[in-house]
This record gives structure tokens, sequence and C-alpha cells, in this order.
């Protein structure tokens, strides 16, 4: 299979109810389970691409520039961005819709690393 072919089959696509118990005092859905939820979305694409074991080694620029508010809906979108030898880099986008509205937009994107490990956890090619 081609490269291109398994980016895109790996595309990773998540949907999420925004419930009391994720937001914070502003209403809002909490950072930190913003970055949770786009972790593992990555972490499902990584797998998927790869069919190997994967771990996060670290996440950049994720930059929040919508709140997410309580009683909507968000979907995270997942893509191989690049691979490597052992590491490949997945771009996360988070989008936020009104439950009882067309209205959506983005509100997060971030970059996520993951490096595929073996069963002593050393680092293993990914393409074999």
């Amino acid at each position: 299979m081609l490269l291109a072919d398994r980016i895109a089959r790996a595309e990773t696509r998540i949907f999420k109810a925004v419930f009391p118990n994720t937001t914070n005092h502003y209403d809002t859905l909490f950072g930190g389970t913003t970055l949770m939820l786009m972790d593992e979305v990555a972490f499902i694409a990584a797998t998927r691409f790869s069919r190997l074991k994967m771990v996060t080694v670290s996440s950049e620029r994720v930059d929040f520039t919508h709140p997410i508010p309580g009683g909507s809906l968000v979907e995270l979108v997942a893509n191989i961005e690049h691979v490597g030898r052992t590491s490949l880099k997945v771009r996360v986008e988070l989008f936020v819709e009104q439950m009882y509205c067309e209205d959506r937009h983005k509100a997060v994107t971030g970059l996520f690393t993951f490096v595929a490990v073996d069963e002593h956890k050393q680092p293993v090619p990914i393409l074999g």
C-alpha cells in the first residue's frame, strides 16, 4: 500500500458531547480534558497508521482559539502529518458545534508526536 493511502486510511474522527462534568466554572470544556481527548484521537490515528505499539512523546503548539461551551458537540479529527523512521506526527483539529443549530467552527489545533516501541519500550521502525 502506498504511503499516501496509509495516511488517508488512518484519519480518525471522534464526536463527543460536552457535559457538565467536563466543564469549568465558566461552563467551558476544561483545557486538560481537551488535551486528553486530543491525545486519545491522535493515539488512535497513529496506531491505525502503524499497527504498532505507540507512545506519546510530545505535544506542541496547541492553540485554543475559541471556547467550547457546555452543552455543545465536539468533533476531533486526527491526521498523520509526518512519518519518520521510528516516530510520526499527528495533527489534531477540534471543531465545536451547537447541538441545535448548524453553527460549527474550529476551536483547537495541536500537533502530537508518537514513537513506535517494542515489548522492551525501545524504538522500532514504523515502515518495516
